[in-house]
């Protein structure tokens, strides 16, 4: 068996920790799958969500990664792999030992890639962007009640990503970054290739037949954690340290109560 690593997972916009629930059951046991929920969703929809990409990063680092534990690696789809950077970018200053043992990114274009994004958009055009995306269900659309709910979430996430500014005194990160994408996504070859230059170690850029949304088919989703289960054993190691599950639980329901925040 390969080493034991424990995947912290970040949701795209709109979604919460719930999307990667499945891989707990779908990837082997040495791999600890902990999806991480955001302000705002999920089991913290009592907390206002955060609208800006520097203090959602500071947020996650103060409340998940300053607990010591077990190795571990970061993924994001769209949004979060995003935050993922700034999350790896930010715990390498903290020294070796708190740093991620690898980066995996999906579906967001490199830091210094990255197109104009309209964050105030109206609610029609930003249920027309929802609907190109392809990540919500249409019946969604039918529900105004839900839509009341759904909106307001994505509008500051889309902010949240519309704050993000690619830092020009950013080194390379010195951990595997592995890159996947969906042939169909509006994000292009070249944006993600140019997530390349992020990192002085392994790089891998792997395609898949889909969209935005490619990780959501059947065989696209098996495929994925066969590359998963690869690239984790090909770092997993029991030297660098990262959190205690169920600290960060207890830790982040007493945040939710105190409305503290961690700083």
């Amino acid at each position: 068996m390969s080493a034991p690593i424990t995947l912290l997972c970040l949701p795209n916009a709109g979604a919460s920790s719930a999307m990667y629930q499945r891989w707990k059951r779908l990837l082997p046991d040495w791999i600890s799958v902990m999806p991480l929920e955001l302000p705002g969703r999920g089991r913290r929809s009592s907390q206002a969500p955060i609208c800006d990409y520097g203090a959602m990063v500071t947020r996650l680092c103060s409340e998940y990664l300053l607990l010591p534990q077990r190795p571990y690696a970061l993924f994001g789809h769209s949004m979060g792999g995003l935050l993922a950077y700034g999350m790896a970018q930010r715990l390498r200053q903290l020294g070796e030992n708190r740093a991620p043992r690898a980066l995996l990114v999906s579906a967001t274009a490199a830091p210094t890639r990255r197109g104009p994004l309209i964050s105030n958009l109206d609610d029609a055009s930003l249920i027309a962007e929802m609907r190109r995306q392809g990540g919500t269900p249409q019946e969604a659309f039918a529900s105004a009640e839900l839509m009341q709910l759904v909106l307001p979430l994505m509008r500051a996430d889309y902010r949240v990503c519309a704050s993000f500014r690619a830092d020009a005194r950013s080194r390379p990160l010195e951990i595997p970054l592995h890159v996947f994408a969906g042939r169909a996504d509006i994000n292009t070859p070249q944006q993600m290739e140019a997530w390349r230059a992020e990192t002085q170690s392994a790089f891998s850029l792997d395609w898949f037949e889909g969209g935005h949304f490619y990780l959501r088919g059947e065989q696209q989703e098996r495929q994925l954690m066969c590359a998963l289960e690869r690239l984790l054993a090909s770092i997993g190691s029991d030297q660098l340290l990262a959190p205690d599950t169920d600290r960060i639980e207890r830790t982040s329901a007493a945040i939710a109560l105190s409305g503290q925040q961690v700083v």
